[in-house]
């Protein structure tokens, strides 16, 4: 009777589990509730800040800031390129710490330490979003927001008193917020001569780290302890405002700063060609550098003579000897007209020994080519004596911010004078009712200055550079500064027209030595210039 009351048991349960199935079922199927309402849609900005941080646990940077720019092209430009990349840096990481650690080694006994292996492994670093900041120095600064949870596998291996013991970094995180500033800018290729790093708050590090095969992490209290260790350190180095220097570029070649003095001393000339109907010349002499923007130089006019003796001395910033020339013309002066041209000759720099002064005389040609026969014409001869003087050593920038520094007047500044560098940098938003044909004309105790013209831009860019040789500071005078459009094509209708002006006090650049802003331009609608200006004492 027992044996058939287990059997009915077994069938009646697994009767009465078919039939709840079923009705179940049906009753979830045939029966809705009533009182399920609609879910409320509204828009993102309708939420508080905890739903929206429960809906979106991350939100990029350039959500929550207007400031920072997307830079999805530069994550996904990484992440093709991470394979290479991670080859490169590591092999770059092994070079650099072989001989670090080849140096450290023996204090401690030990007999090697190895990496068994090195890799940053397959997840790249991604950028949240970076801010650059524009200003009127000769810079460039951005702020990345980069996060990395990488899966490296970073082994080392310790060989000391015959033992062997391996340490391993696995499950890399790093979130960081670097400030790079590229400075200076310069016309040679990278375009920037050092890398600046700084870290704006203190990083986030997290990581794990396997000895003899177990995670020194987990043990308790160490976790948190090597944590703090290393953001207390890498902020010590880092946190701005001290920064990681990266020179790429010697910054007195990239910007060719003054590397010495040419002094030129016109002595002579002898057996000139006649070039006046009466059968005379008005010789005079223009003498210019190779590479440099400067205006020539320029010796008196000596009337009718064949034989002229001027004696002049003359001095010229050199920035390359290697690759720069002294050239000279000589020319016959006229009253009306062009002057003509009487010959010319070249001087390379490389040639002259430093310090000695050399004379040199020089048969005039009528131009460079070696093969053009009107070459071998006799057209007279000039004498020159030429001393190159380098700057010695101490007196070279070392650094980008030793070059920036104001310089002294050169030689033969008057006493209690110097000399007003105005350094015109760029103009923004000019636009002329019928052409925009821009340069820069500047005007100061008589003396005008012009810059080159730029056809057909709003936004012009000179750094041209001009010196006015000062017998007093100039505590009560203004420089005018105008920008001014020609037009290109001939016609006596609107030949030219301003585009602005602006008049600068000279008394802030006397006590502060140097400023550089941006001027607001008047009679412009929206037309601004930059204007650098300096003050050097001797």
């Amino acid at each position: 009777m027992g044996f058939f009351s287990t059997i009915l048991g077994f069938c009646g349960f697994g009767f009465g589990i078919s039939i709840g199935l079923v009705a179940g079922y049906f009753l979830f199927i045939y029966f809705q509730p009533i009182n399920v309402e609609d879910p409320e849609i509204r828009p993102l900005v309708q939420h508080d800040s905890e739903t929206l941080q429960r809906m979106l646990p991350e939100i990029p940077l350039w959500v929550k800031n207007p400031d920072y720019d997307r830079v999805d092209w530069l994550n996904k430009f990484i992440l093709y390129m991470w394979p290479y990349l991670d080859k490169a840096i590591c092999k770059t990481a092994k070079n650099i710490a072989k001989p670090i650690i080849a140096e450290q080694i023996p204090k401690y006994k030990i007999e090697s330490v190895e990496f068994e292996s090195l890799t940053l492994g397959s997840l790249p670093p991604t950028f949240q979003g970076m801010k650059v900041y524009l200003t009127d120095e000769k810079e460039l600064i951005m702020e990345p927001s980069i996060k990395w949870a990488g899966n490296p596998n970073v082994t080392v291996a310790v060989k000391a008193f015959g033992l062997k013991a391996t340490a391993q970094v696995v499950d890399l995180q790093v979130f960081a917020a670097p400030r790079i500033t590229l400075k200076p800018l310069v016309p040679s290729f990278p375009c920037f001569a050092n890398i600046h790093v700084s870290l704006m708050d203190k990083p986030h590090v997290d990581f794990g780290l396997r000895l003899i095969g177990a995670d020194l992490m987990s043990i308790p209290g160490l976790y948190r302890f090597v944590q703090e260790l290393i953001k207390d350190q890498v902020a010590n180095m880092y946190l701005w405002p001290k920064t990681l220097d990266v020179p790429i570029l010697d910054p007195t070649k990239a910007l060719k700063r003054p590397v010495g003095i040419l002094h030129v001393k016109v002595l002579r000339a002898m057996k000139l060609k006649k070039k006046d109907l009466l059968g005379g010349s008005d010789p005079y002499v223009k003498l210019k550098l190779t590479e440099d923007k400067l205006p020539s130089k320029k010796t008196t006019v000596k009337h009718k003579n064949l034989n002229p003796e001027w004696n002049e001395e003359f001095n010229m910033v050199v920035k390359d000897p290697q690759s720069q020339a002294l050239e000279l013309h000589v020319y016959d002066w006229e009253q009306v007209g062009k002057p003509d041209k009487m010959g010319m000759n070249v001087v390379p720099l490389k040639d002259l020994t430093p310090d000695e002064p050399q004379v040199l005389t020089l048969d005039l040609l009528k131009n460079m080519d070696l093969n053009d026969p009107q070459n071998e014409k006799s057209r007279g001869q000039i004498v020159l004596e030429l001393t190159y003087k380098p700057f010695k050593e101490e007196e070279l920038p070392k650094s980008f911010e030793e070059s920036k520094s104001i310089k002294k007047a050169p030689d033969g500044t008057p006493a209690g004078g110097g000399m007003l560098v105005v350094v015109v940098h760029e103009a923004q938003d000019v636009e002329g009712k019928h052409h925009t044909n821009p340069y820069a004309r500047i005007l100061f105790r008589g003396e005008e200055r012009k810059t080159k013209h730029v056809k057909k831009n709003r936004d012009p860019r000179w750094e041209e550079e001009f010196t006015f040789m000062l017998e007093e500071p100039p505590t009560n005078d203004r420089l005018h500064v105008e920008v001014v459009s020609t037009s290109s094509r001939m016609g006596l209708l609107h030949p030219k027209e301003s585009l602005g002006y602006i008049d600068i006090n000279l008394s802030d650049v006397i006590s502060n030595k140097r400023i550089n802003e941006k001027y607001h331009l008047i009679d412009s609608k929206n037309g601004r210039i930059q204007i650098e200006l300096q003050w050097r004492t001797s």
